[in-house]
């Protein structure tokens, strides 16, 4: 099991593209990492896009981005297109990804799985790789009903104490997702305790990504 770092960004300031289909998918897939980025990074820079919601909904994405990042240079992308459908609006992902690529250019991308189950979030996933070709784009995992949990290969480890804080912040930004029979802190600590013993950590995210190059010598190993 290697160790790698994430690449050096321009000037010191990390530019990451958040992408989910819904309010919450963020938070839940990555929003440990994003919590240890935004403790280590001072300077971190956030495009946070979110493609379907309600007006209810997107205000519940509005308030966890800033709480998960209080400090980052944060820009919304908060969109309406009908949830559960993105299939049927194919082009109009492409569309919007395409429009995020022409106006941004981050160090890393997090973003669903073409691999997942659910169909909004794996339209997502097939388009990542065709708008973005240059960027390390790492795609997270959310559990569901449909049991779709995914053998990863890349695990961001998570101290006990942003995990918690991770569960605590889900609760206190999503309250219109209280009371879902998988909406549950041992779910999320679960799959979080399951990954920290697959990296030798306690708690960790876990992440697959579909290509990797390796750019700087082996003495010294870097993603780029």
């Amino acid at each position: 099991m290697l160790s790698l770092q994430l690449p050096s960004a321009p000037a010191g300031i990390l530019s990451v593209l958040a992408i989910g289909a819904h309010p919450d998918d963020i938070e839940i897939g990555s929003g440990g990492t994003l919590l240890s980025l935004a403790a280590s990074q001072p300077d971190l820079r956030l495009r946070y896009v979110v493609l379907t919601g309600t007006a209810n909904r997107q205000l519940e994405a509005r308030n966890a981005a800033h709480a998960f990042l209080p400090e980052a240079d944060i820009t919304l992308d908060l969109l309406d297109l009908p949830e559960g459908h993105l299939p049927s609006v194919w082009g109009e992902v492409k569309g919007a990804l395409e429009s995020v690529r022409q106006s941004c250019s981050p160090d890393l991308i997090l973003a669903p799985s073409a691999a997942d189950a659910h169909q909004d979030h794996r339209t997502i996933g097939e388009i990542i790789p065709t708008v973005f070709r240059d960027q390390l784009c790492l795609s997270y995992e959310i559990p569901k009903w449909d049991g779709d949990i995914p053998r990863p290969a890349v695990y961001f480890p998570m101290p006990v104490h942003i995990a918690r804080r991770k569960v605590e912040l889900l609760n206190k930004c999503f309250p219109s997702q209280q009371g879902r029979d998988w909406w549950d802190d041992e779910v999320f600590l679960g799959l979080a305790r399951l990954r920290g013993m697959e990296c030798r950590a306690f708690y960790a995210e876990a992440f697959t990504c579909t290509k990797l190059v390796v750019t700087a010598p082996l003495s010294g190993l870097q993603l780029g």
